[in-house]
């Protein structure tokens, strides 16, 4: 387990795994450690992983100053992990949440971005979101699922402000609400600093027309990849993300929730190997 020293002095860790031309990947959740991603549905057969526990998570160290979990405070530890590993260049994988780093680290460092692949990314930095409506509108391609009933309401309450968020509603964000959906789901809150998390999208961590002004000198292709059935980001949504990119791609994943990889693997890695490998 590689370790190095953020500038602000807090120890930083990351995980490698696999084999091939190095991948470096940021989790989401937000601030969620990177064991949930495993092996990204088999991509540690074509890809060698480097996958950063964000500070204050997994095994890196919780930082002395907690305002540092914000979003644009965690730019200069991916370029950190970058000069740590030797890499020149770098391909870059970032799900949901890191969606937002990854965005800002293209923005501040376009030469070092190789390849950039949004997994169901959060697009906050862009200043887009997912409306409830969207979300909505997702959800209610369920209907048929035999949970649909029971966890609809909670969803629509969460949603619209009249709820709390509810674990009854979490087989929305999975495709397939299998044993291995339910292993990820009950794993979510060993893995993940509540208070970082509370902390990422804090008020100044994004200013979307100086992002969007600078990913214009961004040459790297750039994937945007929704799933099907996940309402954060759908499809549109995806859509409009690419939008911000000089050279980016949208790819949907039939059927697909917010985890692709746990969906359906094989899908997954061959639409994203492709798309790293093209």
């Amino acid at each position: 387990m590689p370790t190095f020293t953020a500038a602000d002095g807090t120890r930083l860790a990351c995980h490698v795994r696999g084999e091939g031309e190095p991948l470096v990947v940021l989790p989401g959740g937000p601030m969620r450690a990177s064991a949930y991603l495993g092996d990204l549905g088999g991509l540690t057969a074509r890809r060698r992983l480097i996958l950063l526990d964000l500070r204050g998570t997994g095994d890196s160290a919780t930082p002395a100053d907690p305002a540092s979990y914000r979003c644009d405070r965690l730019v200069d530890d991916v370029e950190m992990l970058r000069a740590h590993m030797g890499l020149d260049h770098m391909d870059v994988l970032a799900h949901s949440a890191g969606a937002s780093l990854a965005i800002l680290y293209a923005a501040a460092h376009p030469d070092r971005v190789r390849r950039l692949a949004l997994i169901t990314g959060n697009p906050s930095a862009l200043g887009l979101h997912a409306t409830p409506e969207e979300r909505l509108a997702a959800a209610r391609l369920r209907a048929a699922e035999p949970w649909f009933e029971g966890a609809f309401p909670a969803l629509e309450a969460w949603l619209t402000g009249s709820g709390d968020f509810d674990e009854v509603f979490m087989p929305f964000f999975h495709g397939r609400w299998d044993a291995a959906a339910r292993a990820h789901v009950a794993a979510t809150g060993e893995q993940t600093n509540d208070e970082a998390a509370d902390r990422y999208f804090a008020e100044g961590a994004f200013t979307p027309d100086t992002t969007r002004a600078a990913l214009r000198a961004l040459a790297a292709p750039v994937l945007v990849y929704a799933g099907e059935l996940d309402g954060g980001p759908g499809p549109a949504l995806a859509r409009r993300t690419a939008e911000a990119f000089p050279h980016a791609e949208v790819a949907v994943q039939p059927g697909a929730g917010h985890y692709p990889w746990l969906d359906d693997p094989e899908w997954f890695v061959r639409r994203t190997v492709g798309f790293l490998d093209a």
